[in-house]
């Protein structure tokens, strides 16, 4: 299929593009494209207006700052994976992004685009939520920071305000301890199941495709707080969630794989 009809506008800078925005809710900002265009292309999305912020260079960068690591929002998956800075100081984000799609996807693809389209089977906004990451939001008021437990707010739905972007993300430096795993059909595919797990003073479990949103594995969290055994731990992973069922995965099994998964970041952990 083909999307609608739209307008196309090019920004030169961050503040440009927000002015181009202005009030317009139906418009959208678009980067690399893998997320928006398909929901286009099916009529699930249907802007008035795309305003293409892909060459915005002053948003690809990875650096540490005082004590964090900064990331710019357009950086694409493959320089998130190459990252020196990444792979030395915060590895999950490397590894993460170095499973995300195809080698096409990966050097199109960026982390902001991920975030800010607010998928819960994504990968990279599971990794940032247990991270405890920080996203940096630009509108014409200024910069605002959110935090990533407060981000996301339903399918497809963010805090994002319609006349803000996301230019940064921040995260911990020095993560050490940290495990990904994820269960999918094919390397390319979503997860059916994902964790990202981070130990890092406290023990922090965020799960991927068990809701509409990322979610923290709250029982698993509260379970290692009261010193529960590893398998006690896992064993909670799926406590008050309401994961979906589909055609890749019951309900059941998707609970299954959720604890067998955390089970095993877990003692990748320890």
């Amino acid at each position: 299929m083909y999307p609608a009809s739209f307008n196309y506008l090019r920004a030169s800078s961050v503040r440009e593009a927000i002015s181009m925005i202005g009030d317009n809710e139906d418009a959208k900002f678009i980067a690399g494209g893998h997320s928006l265009v398909p929901l286009m292309k099916l009529r699930l999305a249907t802007p008035s207006t795309l305003i293409d912020i892909g060459r915005l260079s002053e948003l690809s960068y990875v650096r540490e700052d005082g004590g964090q690591i900064a990331i710019g929002a357009l950086t694409r998956h493959r320089d998130l994976e190459i990252s020196p800075v990444l792979n030395a100081k915060a590895p999950i984000i490397a590894k993460v992004a170095g499973q995300v799609g195809d080698p096409s996807v990966r050097h199109k693809g960026t982390i902001g685009g991920s975030i800010a389209h607010g998928d819960g089977a994504s990968d990279l906004p599971a990794a940032a939520l247990a991270l405890d990451a920080v996203f940096v939001a630009e509108g014409p008021s200024g910069r605002r920071e959110i935090k990533s437990t407060d981000f996301h707010k339903g399918f497809l739905e963010t805090a994002l305000e319609p006349n803000e972007v996301l230019v940064e993300i921040r995260i911990p430096s020095n993560i050490k301890s940290w495990s990904f795993q994820k269960f999918n059909r094919r390397a390319q595919d979503w997860a059916i199941v994902g964790v990202a797990a981070v130990k890092n003073g406290s023990t922090r479990v965020a799960l991927i495709n068990m809701g509409s949103i990322p979610l923290r594995a709250a029982g698993t969290e509260s379970a290692i707080q009261s010193g529960a055994s590893l398998k006690e731990a896992a064993s909670q992973a799926d406590l008050g969630l309401d994961p979906p069922g589909d055609l890749n995965a019951t309900v059941e099994f998707r609970r299954h794989l959720a604890r067998v998964l955390v089970g095993r970041a877990l003692e990748e952990l320890d």
